[in-house]
């Protein structure tokens, strides 16, 4: 049996989607909310436990590991210290965590959380005689549906704003990954132990991008004529610095303005090598996302 968390999540459901086109044959338990929709779930036809409970429940996760073989942890890099101290005590096999590129940003506020995180596991699996081997696979900025926090703000903006203010000319390079192709990555190292057991990948989109390349491929997806204009990076961190002085602290942008200036593009050559993983292009993913977003508010 393997147990997985955030099967209802965004990069979750293509997940499930990748189960259900393989007719994936042996038990799977998920963790899910009350509040969750569990629909497709339930139409999927594959022999699926759903346990509804609290991922901060110390006792929960040891009390739902028992029977587990192996695990698929997608939601939220932070509890993946407690889902992987638990998986040892319960001896199971593998554990597959999903974190992020976040871990490099230069910004503190970005990356150490989530460098905390990882320096934890790696303690955690350091014994020779540890029963769990760990793959930790780190996606960079998600998109793919209009319920990503990043493309689908983007796509707001370029369609209401005739002039949209770029950082330091949109030059920052970005490599958006679509939530598509790491269904289909959680999926091949789910089934590929021998190749990715003990590593880490980063999964990335085909190729780097300017961000300005985003903005416009965006703008002629959405048949916009749209000027951007650069704007500094110092001006943009003053604009934010005032907005956080005046809302008391509530509205903090300052680090996110200065990440728009910081590359945020990497290899997954490694993963290709290992398993054969080949993202789509960006220009495919953003036109699946654009064409919902005007079949939902044109």
């Amino acid at each position: 049996m393997f147990l997985v968390t955030g099967i209802t999540g965004h990069t979750g459901r293509y997940f499930l989607q990748e189960l259900i086109d393989h007719k994936y044959e042996g038990p799977i338990r998920c963790i899910v909310r009350e509040t969750s929709d569990t629909s497709m779930l339930d139409n999927s036809g594959l022999n699926i436990e759903k346990v509804y409970g609290d991922l901060n429940d110390k006792e929960f996760i040891r009390k739902v590991m028992n029977g587990v073989d192996n695990i698929v942890h997608i939601y939220n890099i932070h509890h993946s210290p407690m889902i992987v101290e638990a998986a040892i005590e319960n001896n199971v096999k593998r554990a597959i965590l999903v974190h992020t590129t976040g871990i490099y940003s230069n910004f503190k506020y970005a990356s150490q959380g989530y460098k905390d995180v990882e320096k934890k596991v790696s303690e955690l699996t350091s014994d020779l005689n540890c029963p769990t081997k760990v793959t930790i696979l780190r996606p960079t900025m998600i998109y793919g549906d209009l319920c990503d926090s990043n493309m689908s703000k983007f796509i707001k903006m370029i369609d209401r704003m005739r002039v949209m203010p770029v950082i330091n000319g949109g030059k920052s390079l970005i490599q958006p990954v679509n939530a598509r192709d790491l269904g289909k990555a959680f999926y091949t190292v789910l089934t590929s132990p021998e190749k990715t057991d003990g590593k880490a990948y980063d999964l990335s989109g085909e190729k780097p991008l300017q961000m300005i390349e985003v903005f416009k491929m965006i703008s002629d997806k959405l048949n916009k004529k749209t000027t951007f204009v650069s704007i500094p990076l110092g001006f943009g961190v003053f604009l934010a610095r005032v907005a956080k002085l005046f809302t008391f602290g509530k509205v903090d942008y300052i680090e996110k303005v200065q990440r728009m200036a910081e590359d945020r593009s990497y290899s997954h050559e490694e993963a290709k090598s290992d398993f054969n993983y080949k993202p789509m292009s960006f220009e495919e993913g953003i036109q699946i996302e654009v064409k919902q977003y005007i079949k939902r508010f044109k």
